[in-house]
C-alpha cells in the first residue's frame, strides 16, 4: 500500500474553530503519528452558514474586500468571493453574531443592512450570478435592512424611513420597492440554506431563532409581529410559510420574495463548489468534524452530506466532534464509520473549548491510528 491519502473535510467547531483552522489542526495531528507520510488534503466545508466564504476561497474563488455595516451599524471589513462573474456572499461574515460589538446582542436592533451593501458591491464588480449563503445571523428583520440598502423604502405612518432592526417593523406602514437597484433583475440570485423554517409561527424565525440571539419572550412577540407586518405590506403574506423563509432571521423571506431568488441546498452548493466528489475519488479515508454531532447533524448539515458521499463510494468516514450524542446505529446511518469526541479526552466542556487547539490534534491522531490498525 502506498502513502495513505487522507481527505480532511470538517465544518466549523462553533464558538471555537473555523473549518479551515479545524482542518489544519487535524492534519497536524495525523502528521505527528505518521511522520508526515500521509498525503493530507484540506477541504473545509460548510452548509451555507458561517464558513462558506472560507470554503469557496479554498476552492479557488478570489476575495474582494468590502467595508460594510455590521449588525448594529458598526463598520466591518468583510467582502465576497468571486470566480468569473459568480459572487458568493456570506451573511454571517457581514452581520452574523460574531460581528456584534462588545456590547453584546441586541435582537430588536440588529439589521441585515450590510448584506445589501455587499450585494451592491458585487453588482459593481460586474457579477451576474450571486449565491447568498445565509445562516448565523444576529438579526431578525426579515431582510428589511438588506432591502433598504438595495434601494427599497420602508416607511412609518408619518412617511419617515424606518429605523434599523426587527423591532422597528411593528411601526411599518408602507413598503416602496420601486427604487430597488434595477441590476437585481439581471442577476441570477440563489439563496443557499438548509434551513426549512417558515418566516412566521411557532417554527418561524422569531420563535425558534430569536431566543438564540438573546430575545426574551416579549422581544420574540415583538419580532413576530413586525415580521408579520412586513409580509403583509410586501404583498407576500402567503409566502411567509414557504420553506427557508425563516432562514437568517427571515432574510430568506426578503431574498426569496422581494428579490425573486431560488432556494438551493447550502451544503450541496458548497460540496459541489469544492468538488468534493472528485476529491473523494482520490482518497483512502475521509475525516469530518464539527462542534457537536447531534440530532441536528443528520438534517442538512455539511458533515452528514460528506459522510453520505463517502458511504456511497465505500470510503471509511471518521468523525471528530467536540461532543457526540448520536449512538453507533445513528452514526452508521449517516455513513460514519466511527466517531471520536473531545470530551473523551477532556470531560470538562469549558476546558474542551479553551484547549481545543491542543486537544483536536491528539484526537485526530487517535482516530488515524485506529484506522491504520484496521487496514
Amino acid at each position: 500500500m502506498g502513502a495513505p491519502r487522507v481527505l480532511v473535510a470538517p465544518d466549523k467547531f462553533k464558538g471555537s474553530l473555523t473549518a479551515r483552522a479545524a482542518a489544519r489542526l487535524i492534519a497536524r495531528g495525523i502528521g505527528t503519528v505518521d511522520n508526515n507520510r500521509a498525503t493530507t488534503t484540506a477541504c473545509p466545508v460548510a452548509d451555507g452558514g458561517e464558513g462558506t466564504l472560507d470554503a469557496v476561497l479554498n476552492a479557488g474563488f478570489r476575495h474582494v474586500p468590502v467595508r460594510a455595516s455590521g449588525p448594529l451599524g458598526n463598520p466591518v471589513d468583510t467582502g465576497f468571493a468571486v470566480r468569473d462573474s459568480h459572487a458568493v456572499v456570506e451573511l454571517a461574515d457581514i452581520c452574523g453574531w460574531q460581528r456584534l460589538p462588545v456590547t453584546g446582542p441586541a435582537p430588536l436592533l440588529a439589521s441585515s443592512y450590510g448584506v445589501g451593501e455587499v450585494m451592491s458591491a458585487a453588482f459593481d464588480h460586474g457579477c451576474d450570478r450571486i449565491t447568498l449563503a445565509v445562516g448565523g445571523s444576529a438579526s431578525t428583520d426579515g431582510g428589511a435592512g438588506m432591502l433598504q440598502a438595495l434601494g427599497a423604502r420602508l416607511l412609518d405612518s408619518t412617511g419617515r424611513e424606518l429605523s434599523a432592526g426587527g423591532g422597528a417593523l411593528t411601526q411599518l406602514d408602507d413598503v416602496d420597492t420601486g427604487g430597488l437597484d434595477p441590476r437585481i433583475s439581471h442577476v441570477e440570485l440563489a439563496l443557499a440554506t438548509d434551513v426549512t423554517n417558515p418566516l412566521l409561527g411557532p417554527s418561524g424565525a422569531a420563535s425558534v431563532f430569536g431566543p438564540q440571539k438573546g430575545a426574551g419572550a416579549c422581544e420574540v412577540a415583538t419580532l413576530e409581529s413586525g415580521l408579520a407586518r412586513l409580509a403583509v405590506l410586501l404583498g407576500h403574506e402567503s409566502s411567509a410559510q414557504q420553506a427557508g423563509a425563516g432562514a437568517a432571521g427571515g432574510t430568506g423571506f426578503g431574498v426569496l420574495t422581494a428579490l425573486g431568488a431560488t432556494r438551493i441546498s447550502g451544503a450541496a452548493f458548497v460540496l459541489d463548489t469544492v468538488a468534493l466528489a472528485d476529491r473523494l475519488a482520490e482518497c483512502d479515508v475521509v475525516i469530518i468534524g464539527e462542534g457537536s454531532l447531534d440530532e441536528q447533524s443528520k438534517h442538512g448539515k455539511a458533515p452528514a452530506a460528506v459522510a453520505a458521499l463517502g458511504r456511497e463510494r465505500g470510503i471509511p468516514v471518521l468523525a471528530l466532534a467536540g461532543r457526540c450524542s448520536l449512538d453507533r446505529d445513528e452514526l452508521a446511518a449517516m455513513g460514519v464509520t466511527r466517531s471520536w469526541s473531545l470530551t473523551s479526552l477532556e470531560p470538562d466542556v469549558e476546558r474542551c473549548v479553551n484547549d481545543v487547539e491542543q486537544l483536536l490534534p491528539d484526537l485526530a491522531a487517535n482516530a488515524y491510528t485506529h484506522w491504520q490498525g484496521r487496514t
